[in-house]
């Protein structure tokens, strides 16, 4: 009987691709807890298999009185009683079938974990298998799954939402999503709440990298580098912007991507199910880039200013809600997609923000004037004829709220001449 065993190990190692003494190895250990526990053996057993035969030996393990460690409150060398049962194969077979399928599980988990952790921000496609209140167990392939999560990250701050909102999915639905997580199954870390019975792939449909790799599938421009995509400002579910360039002088880099007739936006469109996505052109100029990817509204005038980050737009009075957008959205995304912070107004209380500095009294006589003070005094004047008394910024003919309207309206900034030319 112990012969027939050991060949029909020997032969699902073989079918299985595992380490023939590695599972012998991993075998005698569970065996010597089980024996441990059905001989009530209090310091435990010694299990091991003849690997010529298949005879299981099982001894009881009896403590040396001199092998007595102080500081582990340990013995340290023990000698072997043996106390083999009469039959042994029974319990032998349990147990070398329990091992043999942990240890294909495990194998299976490191090899798709070696495989799916060089594709991190790889696009895939998946069918739904599962649906439950907090994540959506997808099928990548035959014997590969992915979660799809979407805690509720006020009561379970250590999870994540990768669903945009608005989304629902029913069985057998097919998505695209991204790889943004697979978890080492060998790894010492502690095991998020449920990783037990969830795959260790996750992926994302709320990710920004997401509409890049769409783009890359559906516009060849893109995916040959002829066009890049130099940022992308997503708010999933709702609305995206993606701003482009391209290498061509002579190709449009966003009529590429809307594509003809907008057929392939669309496309993208249709793959994050409604979400709308405003292609714009990319400019190295940040007052350019804020004013296009501003869009639908029209943008009169852009003041930049690079030591704050701020950016300061003038729009027309009917274009001020459409350039914020709603709850500010359109206003959030250009923010995001610039890096700058954005500062809207209307042209109306641009020109009110002007007309209410304080004059100059035009009866004061020049004697009365200190000069010296005076040169020191920002220089901005507005239409009507009024003069900022505000002081002026070192290194500037103008303070620090007139900068950026001089900016506006083309006129030198500094005292230095050769920041002039």
């Amino acid at each position: 009987m112990a012969s027939e065993m050991m060949d029909a190990l020997m032969t699902l190692c073989q079918e299985k691709h595992i380490d023939q003494l590695y599972l012998l190895d991993r075998l005698e250990q569970s065996l010597a807890k089980s024996y441990a526990d059905i001989m009530h053996l209090v310091d435990g057993a010694k299990v091991t298999i003849d690997r010529a035969t298949g005879k299981i030996y099982v001894y009881k393990l009896v403590p040396r009185e001199d092998s007595w460690d102080d500081e582990t409150g340990l013995y340290t060398e023990f000698d072997e009683v043996d106390v083999t049962p009469a039959n042994t194969s029974r319990i032998a077979a349990a147990h070398a079938k329990m091992e043999i399928n942990n240890i294909v599980r495990n194998a299976a988990r490191q090899q798709i974990y070696e495989e799916f952790s060089q594709r991190i921000g790889d696009i895939i496609n998946c069918t739904v298998l599962q649906i439950t209140n907090d994540f959506t167990i997808v099928k990548i392939r035959e014997g590969v799954e992915a979660e799809l999560p979407y805690f509720d990250v006020r009561r379970n701050p250590n999870e994540r939402n990768e669903r945009p909102e608005g989304e629902r999915y029913v069985h057998n639905q097919r998505l695209k999503a991204i790889i943004v997580d697979v978890r080492d199954p060998s790894s010492n870390a502690a095991p998020v709440r449920g990783e037990h019975v969830r795959p260790s792939i996750v992926v994302s449909r709320t990710h920004p990298d997401l509409i890049r790799r769409l783009f890359e599938a559906e516009v060849p421009e893109i995916y040959d580098g002829v066009v890049e995509i130099r940022s992308i400002a997503r708010e999933a579910g709702a609305r995206s912007k993606i701003a482009v360039s391209s290498a061509d002088e002579h190709l449009d880099p966003v009529g590429a991507c809307v594509g003809p007739k907008g057929s392939r936006v669309r496309a993208v469109v249709g793959e994050l199910h409604g979400e709308r996505v405003d292609v714009i052109l990319w400019s190295d100029d940040p007052a350019k880039c804020v004013a296009n990817a501003l869009s639908p509204a029209k943008v009169s005038r852009v003041a930049i200013d690079p030591e704050t980050g701020y950016a300061t737009v003038v729009v027309p009075d009917d274009q001020l809600s459409l350039a914020i957008g709603k709850e500010g959205q359109n206003a959030r995304l250009t923010a995001r997609l610039t890096g700058l912070h954005i500062d809207i107004k209307n042209e109306s209380l641009a020109a009110k923000l002007m007309a209410s500095m304080p004059a100059v009294p035009a009866e004061v006589s020049d004697d009365l004037i200190d000069n010296t003070v005076e040169e020191q005094r920002c220089q901005y004047v507005t239409e009507a004829g009024v003069a900022c008394r505000n002081m002026a910024r070192e290194g500037s003919r103008f303070c620090g709220l007139h900068e950026r309207m001089a900016q506006m309206d083309d006129l030198p900034v500094s005292d230095d001449p050769d920041s002039l030319i």
